[in-house]
């Protein structure tokens, strides 16, 4: 192995030696404390320290790296204390997640590390959002972002490459080619020859390097780094090394031959630049020998310190209120006079008074730039807000929900659109595991709202027109809402931009242009949570959100001897439990209507929670009105025998009858 000190001095290639034996010294004792049963797992990157210390040396300590489970090094180069990091990975209570998480699934805002998720790829797209971050506020930073070979197989490292080559973004994308996808060999996980020769079909550059050189590393990251601050672009590196330990202890290394690992053992990183540094005069047996009793030391201090650190103690009202960024609303009361608007001018009115107040809120979507929208909504954005705040996007869900939680993490708002609700689909992974868990793990909020075009009605078939709402309701650290009018369209929209909670706000397709009412044209919001009961009765109350509004309505103004109850909830997550319990205690029936199949719909949440706390108040079964448990289908015939509005005076009169 060759080392090229170039004009580094003494004093520097020590340090560099300091901090690249930290780790392996760390790493060596948790095997210790596995084999004594003090720990329970540990993800060893021993044979790979000369990226995570090299590549993080390069890097401005203001500038966020994204790392993987095998890159201690990142955090010890950006000097965590190993207490803290050992709290952290035995689940004490002063770790960083509370217990809540494990080993490096975490981040930190204090030393701008944004740890990954064990789903492997995401953290690339939230890399892409950090970086946008930087461009938008003039900052000259680079962002690194780590990944394996075996990930560069998921979806998510193409479009977040994808994305931030077309927007020119300057990330670093650090691959850590170590041979093995746990037992998989990388002759099993992809066909071509070089990772980095992927970097053509993206049209960006590629490098690939030894991996275990620690100043080629440090060495290429900080050219690099260097260059892409002045000149914002992507860089793909590859880094050969190789896991020397199983995918994780328990795997043990079997499967891999022991020639391999002869051959690799002749590479180590650590070893080798202590013999370079010896070569050099720089070290000696005895100066080798006081630093390493010097780290020993500390790492045995920190470890039974943390050892010492207390458990966590289960609070269920502690740990359910951290789902969420503890946020206390303003009250935006309406200003301005009324003007009769369609439900899409009143979204339209929204978002762009939403753009004026916030200045660091970033739209993005397919075709919302130039072209306005799917839906034209967005229309003449561009040219009062610029083509930084206002994104087209390529067809890549996933890397633009992450990309949206990137520029929440490096304090920027994002709205991201989901051209049909339907498509969600793409993106589920970066919004049930990402969006709704950062804040619970970490702290961090995530200040995304997605706009969620849904419903039938307009014969669009089955992959335009699913409500899928449940899909989200169901997920804790997300909040759902839904407007039925144009007033509320408006008011929550505003709320959920404010809100620092990630927000999935579902619009009906059908109600675009179908439907207008009055709106405020000053600033206000309407307060996530909160229902509105539209009409007072005796007989019934029927609970229902969205589309299901104005069926209610409809059949109530063509029954007007049914005294009904009509509730609108507005918000399904959290919904109005109080306004719920009250209208159906005074009514002693329920009906819950919604749009969505009948099968756990949020329906069925509702009628189970008023089943549970409205028993003895009630005269008649809970029941609920849906539609058919199958695909939407598109002919208008089918899909309007599909929907709930075809069963709903059947199902009042039997609720009545009962």
């Amino acid at each position: 192995m060759q080392f090229d000190r170039k004009d580094k001095g003494d004093a520097q290639l020590v340090d560099i030696y300091k901090t690249l034996l930290y780790p392996r010294m760390v790493e060596e004792k948790m095997l210790i404390l596995l084999r004594q049963g003090r720990i329970g797992k540990w993800f060893s990157g021993i044979g790979q320290e000369a990226i995570a210390v090299g590549s993080t040396l390069a890097m401005k300590p203001e500038e966020y790296i994204l790392p993987m489970h095998r890159n201690l090094g990142v955090f010890t180069s950006r000097n965590i204390p190993l207490k803290k990091l050992m709290a952290q990975w035995q689940g004490k209570i002063s770790g960083f997640t509370k217990g809540r998480d494990r080993s490096f699934h975490f981040g930190t805002q204090d030393y701008k590390i944004i740890g990954m998720i064990s789903h492997l790829g995401p953290q690339m797209a939230l890399a892409d959002g950090i970086a946008l971050a930087d461009v938008i506020s003039k900052q000259q930073r680079a962002t690194l972002v780590f990944t394996g070979e075996g990930a560069t197989s998921e979806g998510d490292f193409h479009e977040a490459i994808n994305v931030a080559a077309v927007w020119n973004l300057p990330v670093i994308f650090l691959i850590e080619n170590n041979g093995y996808g746990l037992s998989t060999p990388t002759n099993e996980q992809y066909k071509c020859k070089n990772l980095v020769d992927r970097a053509l079909g993206y049209g960006i550059e590629g490098l690939q390097i030894d991996g275990n050189n620690v100043l080629e590393v440090f060495d290429t990251i900080h050219q690099v780094a260097s260059s892409i601050r002045e000149n914002p672009r992507p860089v793909l590196i590859e880094c050969l090394t190789f896991r020397m330990r199983g995918h994780e202890e328990a795997s043990g290394i079997k499967y891999v031959p022991e020639q391999l690992l002869t051959a690799w053992a002749t590479k180590d990183p650590v070893k080798n630049f202590e013999d370079f540094l010896v070569a050099q005069g720089l070290l000696n047996d005895e100066s080798i020998a006081v630093i390493k009793r010097t780290i020993k030391t500390d790492i045995e201090q920190q470890v039974e310190a943390a050892f010492d650190e207390p458990e966590p103690t289960a609070d269920s009202a502690t740990e359910t209120a951290d789902m969420y960024v503890p946020y206390s609303p303003a009250n935006h009361a309406p200003t301005g006079e009324n003007e009769e608007k369609r439900y899409l001018d009143a979204i339209s009115n929204g978002l762009r008074l939403a753009m004026e107040r916030h200045p660091n809120l970033v739209i993005m979507g397919q075709d919302v730039a130039e072209y306005g929208g799917a839906f034209k909504i967005t229309d003449g954005f561009v040219a009062a807000f610029g083509k930084d705040r206002v994104r087209n996007t390529p067809i890549c869900e996933s890397a633009i929900v992450g990309a949206g939680l990137g520029l929440s993490i490096n304090g920027h708002k994002a709205m991201v659109e989901m051209q049909f609700a339907d498509f969600v689909t793409c993106g589920f992974n970066q919004i049930v595991n990402n969006l709704a868990k950062t804040h619970y793990r970490w702290g961090e909020k995530a200040d995304v709202v997605v706009r969620m075009p849904t419903g039938a009605g307009t014969g669009a078939g089955p992959f335009h027109s699913q409500s899928n709402e449940a899909w989200f309701t169901k997920t804790p650290g997300l909040k759902v809402v839904f407007p039925a009018f144009p007033y509320d369209a408006k008011g929550l929209l505003l709320a959920a931009i404010e809100d620092p909670n990630p927000v999935i706000y579902f619009e009906h397709k059908y109600l675009y242009r179908s439907l207008t009412g009055p709106v405020p044209t000053g600033y206000y919001t309407v307060e996530i949570g909160k229902a509105n009961v539209l009409k007072q009765g005796s007989q019934l109350t029927i609970i229902t959100y969205g589309l299901g509004v104005h069926w209610a309505l409809s059949h109530m103004a063509d029954h007007q001897d049914q005294d009904i109850t009509l509730v609108d909830l507005v918000s399904l997550q959290p919904w109005d439990k109080d306004t719920v319990a009250e209208t159906v205690k005074a009514t002693g029936r329920a009906l819950i209507l919604h749009e969505d199949t009948l099968s756990s719909g949020f329906g069925a949440e509702i009628a189970s929670w008023i089943g549970e706390h409205c028993f003895e108040y009630l005269d008649a079964p809970v029941m609920r009105c849906a539609s058919l448990d199958t695909a939407i289908p598109m002919h208008t015939s089918l899909e309007n025998d599909f929907l709930a509005k075809a069963r709903l005076k059947e199902t009042i009169g039997k609720i009545l009858a009962y």
